[in-house]
């Protein structure tokens, strides 16, 4: 059993233990931030109901700058911020007058070469914990990176990047990485030798697709889930140590092997099973608008682009199936972790406490 030490929560008084805060001070939730036109809408929700907010801002989630408080907000539970440098990443503390502040970030890293590069901060777990913002992030290819975007990464403090790309796909499209070799590289690929996904797509381009279908995506699921554990387990062990972080893992699409890997982790973490499947559908909202242009393309070439959906898109089934299957197999999460990929409990609790606040 892993026991868990007291929380230290902070409010405008410093840090205080969870079990000396007031029963009835001012707590927030769903923090959320989206970015429209430039600008920055944040929305919360506070209990009880609170008079006003201080919204404060950082390029990090330790250098939130409490001098310089960007708006003070009365009798609402949302606010609109515009004039910051679009091209930095910006964290904001949301603190509730007499309660503790909470601090999110735009879950979506705005990349021009990469569309589904996302951060897993912020994520609530079982004992009430979160995800720490800005330590890991999953994402889909880093192939196409652009100038603007190798500068984006190095201002993150990203340190370690883990490709799970068969050699084909790395060999078709290497990463992009800065040239100041500032960001390690770690290929540690997760594909079945028996398939190869640049030949799967010629095939596709044929018009040979019966065999891409709902089953065969899950079937894939479960067996990187079997078959890859010790894969899993070199990432996790890289992760709990501090000089590896910020990290980024991805694939191709960030969608499966990517998607497989940010559920063990988030679980391992302690995040409800419902949220895992949020984060998981979240591909489909941002690859929605690049997904209008390869369909076009697809049904150029002769081929049903519907018949793909299984391959483009990230189904709730998928994502369902593999937990069903971790949930039947081995009980819980932990015990998965134990059997296939060699982490031990101690790691376990390492991975939380460098992973939640």
């Amino acid at each position: 059993m892993i026991t868990i030490g007291p929380r230290y929560l902070k409010n405008e008084k410093g840090l205080r233990k969870e079990h000396d805060m007031p029963q009835n001070e001012i707590r927030l939730s769903k923090l959320e931030v989206e970015r429209e036109d430039g600008a920055y809408r944040i929305s919360w929700e506070a209990s009880p109901q609170v008079d006003s907010v201080t919204i404060y801002t950082g390029t990090t989630p330790e250098g939130i700058d409490h001098l310089k408080p960007l708006n003070k907000v009365t009798g609402a539970s949302s606010a609109t911020i515009s004039g910051l440098d679009s091209n930095v990443r910006h964290y904001f503390e949301v603190v509730p007058e007499g309660g503790r502040g909470l601090i999110a970030a735009q879950r979506l890293v705005n990349l021009k070469g990469s569309i589904n590069f996302r951060d897993l901060g912020g994520y609530e777990t079982h004992d009430g914990r979160r995800v720490k913002w800005g330590h890991i992030y999953r994402s889909d290819s880093l192939a196409r990176l652009t100038d603007e975007d190798q500068a984006c990464l190095s201002s993150l403090g990203l340190r370690l990047v883990c490709d799970f790309r068969s050699p084909i796909e790395v060999e078709k499209g290497p990463d992009k990485l800065p040239a100041d070799g500032s960001i390690e590289y770690l290929h540690l690929p997760i594909y079945d030798g028996a398939f190869d996904p640049i030949g799967a797509f010629e095939r596709i381009k044929q018009g040979d697709v019966s065999w891409l279908s709902e089953e065969f995506m899950i079937n894939g699921y479960i067996n990187n889930i079997e078959n890859f554990g010790p894969t899993w387990g070199t990432v996790i062990k890289r992760l709990v140590e501090g000089e590896n972080r910020p990290l980024v893992w991805h694939c191709t699409g960030g969608k499966d092997r990517a998607g497989q890997f940010s559920a063990l982790v988030l679980l391992a973490l302690g995040v409800p099973e419902e949220t895992v499947i949020y984060d998981h559908g979240l591909t489909n909202i941002y690859i929605a608008d690049r997904m209008t242009t390869v369909y076009e393309r697809i049904k150029a070439m002769g081929v049903d682009p519907e018949k793909l959906t299984p391959w483009f898109t990230a189904p709730p089934s998928f994502i369902i199936n593999m937990l069903d299957h971790l949930r039947r197999t081995y009980g819980a999460i932990d015990e998965y972790l134990r059997v296939k990929t060699g982490i031990d409990d101690d790691t376990i609790a390492l991975l939380k406490d460098e992973l939640l606040e």
